[in-house]
């Protein structure tokens, strides 16, 4: 519903808005039907002219219109808005530099980055451009950008990413007070700070946060195209689909066709005009996106790095496969194990990757991340729905919550169901969609709350939450354990007096509407406090305290994917968590490797890890255990640190990284490595680029060994390191011989490498492991490719 009763005249300075306040909203008394007692119409915000002209005028006024806002908002509103976004920045950037690195992957990157551009627009590993990181590079960016003015250290890698958090949640507001109240948005707003997925993404340097942050900017842009049919909101929503592509691939896409197919039947123009929106918003998509696709596609592979996560040098190869339609099948080629195929059902099945089935988000280690407000959320979601059920095709309330009910349950089921790589922290993609519904609802119920069905259902989501965040609490049962009673009893209580809000004085009533907030958001907010108040390193870490078991990778979960319950809290920093350095591998190895690295039998067999695990952990991964045992079952053992440093790099002894820093200078790469995760250990420690022969997982076909040994004969090559210091997974020329290791490798089916005795990496290993002398340097396996041949 639209009017231009508010607009002011074009010959003015806009926006003096103040001076054309829109009509009120209908009243909310008991003589309006339930539906617009729920969600009332309303103007939307004044429009002020277009052009050029116009922006000195809105340039003006910014300052007063930050500061005041709408002009039907409350005096509180802003205010309240700005304190939101300032304790926000608070959280997210408080003590930020304690994860020091926190995915060394993608901070060897950005180190990579800061040195050449070449690095940074491809997304290389190292500065001299030898392969990429497995993701487009877009979501480095900001980080590369704030490294070279700032300097390349934590907090300049992180603090654009906790900043994002700020921006995602003031765009989930925005777009929550386009249609709804100052106390819908904000509590939206709330919600969205405080889940716990999102307090750990948003200050560490993995794609999501600015994954999460352009959706979120999608969204608004959709509920603005929606509203006047405007094509250039629909472009901009194209548009940021693009962007989100260029960080986290097909990720980006999951409610693209949910999003199109509401323009399409709720905008307020003609069908054709429509599907014209739509057909220029889609070109906006592809050209945002594929630019940089096109470039990479065009520009010789000799002339540009290896596309990191591919087997064919390509990006498609990775956006379509390994980042793509793999992760939902489990068919990822060149990847760690996936999962198994998915269940139906509640309990679904259980693959490498945890049980898949409609229970899988409210598990024991993935509830807590995410899972706090979603049954509210869904409960919200039909009430809105409900009500808006006999509203014309493009009413507003009705659009917004399809917008963001669309977004939670098309990626709740995906990753409910996907049968591929799944780790807990994906789910921080819901929390805008779980928040805006929450906030939506409950702005629809607080303005009914004299009725008493809708303050009965105010009391029932109240409650029904409480108890909620009680079982939660409980599966951290040593983490505040006074916090589930109190979280219990006060959500009781609140929601008994929420029942007779109605007939309560309005500031009694605005009492116990606080104290229903307060104890539905105290289970999230207590969990975010602990994720900001804990380092996290590695590629696979959780948020909050360690629950008492779980699957897949987990804080407390399985260890690794298929492993038994079990373990510490992984994905810490410090190697006293698991049983790599960081907590690399979660609750242990399968089979037991949950103690100190180093603790196994040289045959793959059951190890003497601590609580990491028990008998019969394999399982999916075979009797044999790991590609030709655990002692050095890697040709000559040069492959021992890859795995090892699979989930998180090496530790670099003072020796080793004065070592590499010697005649630096003279070589292209001071060193060689299998597996990018101990390549950004060594490239960190020295700051100068480091090989990463096969890429993340070590498995990528990016260099033959023919071409390494030209390389080698170039002198471009200082050294090759074989088992990374910590790593734990076998020494040079321990354990099997290089041709036992290399043919146990390709029995292994099904499990955590694929590539087999003739992967590229396995190759160019035992060819070093051959031909050069090893020497042990702190606890890591050196070989110097300088000197003499041994043979």
């Amino acid at each position: 519903m639209t009017s231009t009763s508010s607009a002011p005249p074009t010959d003015e300075p806009w926006p003096e808005a103040a001076n054309y306040p829109p009509p009120e909203p209908p009243s909310s008394g008991t003589s309006v039907a339930a539906e617009q007692l729920l969600f009332p119409p309303v103007e939307l915000p004044a429009h002020g002219p277009k052009g050029p002209a116009s922006w000195g005028g809105r340039l003006q006024t910014l300052p007063a219109r930050a500061w005041r806002g709408r002009p039907d908002d409350p005096r509180w509103a802003r205010p309240a808005l700005l304190a939101l976004l300032a304790a926000t920045a608070v959280l997210y950037l408080w003590n930020i530099s304690v994860s020091g690195w926190a995915n060394s992957f993608y901070s060897a990157a950005v180190q990579a980055g800061t040195q050449s551009w070449k690095a940074f627009f491809y997304g290389s590993s190292d500065a001299a451009n030898f392969i990429t990181v497995d993701k487009p590079p877009m979501f480095l960016w900001p980080m590369e950008l704030s490294a070279r003015v700032f300097g390349l250290g934590s907090f300049s890698i992180l603090a654009p990413q906790a900043l994002m958090a700020v921006a995602t949640v003031a765009t989930v507001y925005a777009t929550v007070r386009r249609r709804f109240s100052p106390l819908g948005g904000l509590v939206a707003g709330a919600a969205m700070a405080l889940t716990p997925a999102a307090a750990l993404m948003f200050r560490f340097n993995n794609p999501d946060a600015l994954l999460v942050l352009l959706l979120s900017l999608a969204a608004y842009g959709l509920v603005r195209a929606t509203e006047t049919a405007s094509t250039r909101w629909l472009v901009f929503t194209g548009t940021m689909f693009g962007f989100a592509f260029l960080t986290k691939t097909l990720a980006a896409f999951l409610v693209l066709p949910a999003f199109a197919l509401i323009h399409l039947v709720a905008a307020p123009a003609g069908l054709w005009r429509r599907v014209r929106q739509l057909l220029l918003s889609g070109l906006a998509l592809v050209l945002s996106a594929g630019w940089w696709v096109a470039i990479v596609a065009l520009v010789p592979a000799s002339s540009r790095p290896y596309i990191g996560g591919s087997q064919d040098n390509s990006f498609i190869s990775v956006a379509l496969g390994y980042n793509g339609l793999g992760r939902l099948t489990g068919n990822e080629t060149g990847s760690v194990g996936g999962g198994g195929p998915a269940g139906g059902g509640g309990g679904g099945a259980t693959g490498h990757w945890g049980t898949t089935g409609i229970t899988r988000l409210f598990g024991t280690d993935i509830g807590g991340q995410i899972a706090w407000l979603i049954p509210a959320a869904l409960v919200l979601l039909a009430l809105g729905l409900w009500a808006t059920r006999r509203r014309p095709r493009t009413d507003g309330a009705r659009t917004a919550f399809l917008v963001w009910g669309s977004w939670l349950v098309c990626t709740g089921l995906v990753f409910s169901f996907m049968s591929g790589i799944f780790h807990q922290y994906y789910t921080v993609a819901l929390s805008p969609a779980v928040a805006a519904l929450v906030g939506m609802g409950v702005d629809g119920l607080w303005r009914a709350r004299k009725q008493l069905p809708y303050a009965a259902l105010l009391a029932v989501v109240t409650a029904g939450t409480a108890v909620w965040s009680y079982v939660l609490l409980g599966r951290s049962s040593a983490f505040l354990p006074w916090l589930r009673w109190a979280v219990l009893v006060g959500g009781l209580l609140a929601a008994a007096a929420l029942l007779l809000a109605g007939r309560l004085a309005g500031r009694v009533a605005a009492v116990a509407g606080l104290a229903g907030l307060a104890t539905a958001l105290g289970g999230p907010t207590a969990y975010a406090l602990d994720t900001v108040s804990t380092a996290h390193t590695g590629s696979i870490v959780t948020a909050g305290p360690r629950v008492a078991s779980g699957d897949g990778f987990g804080r407390g979960g399985r260890g690794f994917p298929g492993g038994p319950p079990g373990g510490q809290r992984g994905g810490r920093a410090g190697g006293q968590n698991g049983a790599f350095p960081g907590g690399g591998f979660p609750g242990g190895f399968p089979g037991g490797f949950g103690g100190a690295p180093g603790q196994h039998d040289q045959g793959g067999q059951r190890g003497q890890g601590g609580q990491g695990g028990t008998a019969g952990a394999w399982r999916e991964f075979g009797r044999s255990g790991f590609p030709g045992g655990m002692g050095g079952g890697f040709p000559g053992g040069a492959m021992g640190g890859a795995m090892g440093g699979l989930l998180n790099g090496a530790r670099v002894s003072s020796q080793l990284a004065d070592l590499l820093k010697q005649n630096a200078g003279s070589y292209t790469w001071v060193a060689a490595t299998v597996g990018s995760q101990n390549q950004a250990s060594y490239q960190l420690a020295t700051g100068k680029p480091v090989m990463a022969l096969g890429g993340f997982n070590g498995t990528d076909p990016s260099l033959s060994l023919a071409a390494f040994q030209q390389y080698v004969k170039e002198g471009r090559i200082h050294y090759f390191i074989g088992s990374g210091e910590g790593g734990g997974m076998g020494a040079a020329g321990g354990g099997r011989s290089a041709g036992d290791g290399a043919g146990e490798s390709s029995r292994f089916n099904g499990g955590l490498v694929r590539g087999g005795s003739n992967s590229q990496s396995n190759q160019i290993a035992a060819w070093v492991a051959a031909h050069y002398t090893a020497r042990t340097v702190g606890s890591a396996t050196v070989y110097d490719l300088t000197a003499p041949a041994t043979n």
